[in-house]
């Protein structure tokens, strides 16, 4: 995503009175979402390759198996949430992406995002929701938001992506 596509916060752009707008999916956000993962150097190729793979499966049926709300500040994209059912479970839901545009981090965008899911969520009758992160550092800053949303870490997967590389299994109950 361009600098031109979210409008530079300023010290008034932080103000609490911005309020992230939540919305469905459109087939018009594909490219920012694109363009948005790909400027996060936390993500692999090949985890934008998944991700995508993700957004164009929950373009192709809406409300199928991979869900995504947007998030929109003065009317721009500003991060996206990418949620669904656990397959053989009952009630249980996957948190599987969720991404905030640099320019809009520390703006609620991220939590404004966690919050509507699980509005939703709940309007279903879900139980719980599940986020599988990894352990290594470069993930601790969304270990931290998980926490701060009370997902406690409910499992721990030793060397599961790689040698040294934990899975952690975060969960919330609803």
């Amino acid at each position: 995503m361009s600098s031109e596509t979210l409008v530079q916060p300023t010290a008034a752009a932080k103000a609490p009175a911005r309020t992230p707008q939540i919305r469905p999916l459109s087939a018009r956000d594909r490219a920012p979402l694109q363009q948005l993962l790909t400027k996060d150097e936390l993500f692999t190729r090949e985890e934008v390759s998944v991700a995508l793979e993700l957004i164009d499966a929950a373009l192709a049926e809406p409300g199928g198996e991979y869900r995504v709300l947007c998030a929109d500040l003065d009317g721009k994209l500003a991060g996206y949430i990418c949620y669904g059912p656990t397959p053989m479970t009952e009630g249980t839901w996957d948190l599987y992406w969720i991404a905030t545009h640099p320019d809009a981090r520390g703006l609620g965008v991220a939590r404004a995002l966690a919050a509507h899911m699980e509005q939703q969520l709940r309007g279903l009758g879900a139980r719980q929701v599940r986020v599988e992160t990894s352990a290594l550092d470069g993930y601790g800053a969304a270990r931290a938001f998980y926490e701060r949303l009370h997902y406690p870490v409910a499992a721990v997967l030793p060397d599961f992506y790689k040698p040294g590389d934990d899975l952690l299994v975060m969960l919330k109950r609803l």
